[in-house]
């Protein structure tokens, strides 16, 4: 009999823990990588889902598409980015940890280059605004209290605001009329952050 009360007492507790899994109310943090520096903040929308917003300055590896020979040039971004994190009710019942949204997530990351500035492009040269949609598999750890680290991976498709006459470096747009140009991308990020 104890036995069975003391089975029931242990189902009754990792069932409870097992329903407290839950993403961050807030988390604020500034993210770094190789290619740029964020600063974000993540809301919970539901137990499994948060909201990701967030602004920073960024190297676009599909440059060359839209700037002939530009080289590393920097540029800013604001994001928008629902995930849901599949597996954290699952770490929790193992006992791992999943502070600071600790696990694995599945998201649409949708980010939007305006024309405001390009770091490392010359004046002359034409900056175009774009806009970019990414489906995306990541993961997030905690390293202690306030440390991170990230990774993601995804293929997305981006729409790029040309504008009439531009300059591309190399090439000269001799179009009278705005347009758009439409690409697909690959997605691979790497960060570190410190959460506040």
């Amino acid at each position: 009999m104890k036995k069975l009360i003391l089975f029931i007492i242990l189902g009754i507790t990792i069932n409870a823990k097992a329903q407290e899994a839950s993403v961050e109310k807030s988390i604020f943090s500034a993210q770094t990588g190789f290619a740029g520096i964020w600063l974000n903040n993540e809301l919970k929308l539901a137990n499994s889902i948060a909201l990701r917003s967030e602004i920073g300055i960024e190297h676009d590896f599909a440059v060359g598409d839209h700037y002939d020979e530009a080289g590393f040039i920097l540029q800013p971004v604001i994001t928008a980015e629902p995930k849901f994190y599949f597996n954290l009710k699952k770490r929790n019942a193992r006992g791992k940890n999943i502070s600071n949204n600790s696990g694995n997530y599945i998201s649409l990351k949708t980010s939007y280059h305006p024309d405001w500035f390009v770091i490392n492009l010359d004046d002359n040269i034409t900056k175009n605004a774009d806009l970019s949609i990414t489906p995306t598999w990541g993961m997030k750890r905690a390293i202690g209290d306030h440390f991170t680290y990230e990774a993601g991976a995804g293929i997305g498709y981006r729409m790029v605001f040309i504008k009439a006459n531009s300059n591309f470096g190399n090439a000269q747009s001799v179009d009278n009329f705005d347009y758009t140009k439409e690409q697909f991308l690959l997605y691979f990020h790497l960060r570190i952050g410190y959460t506040f």
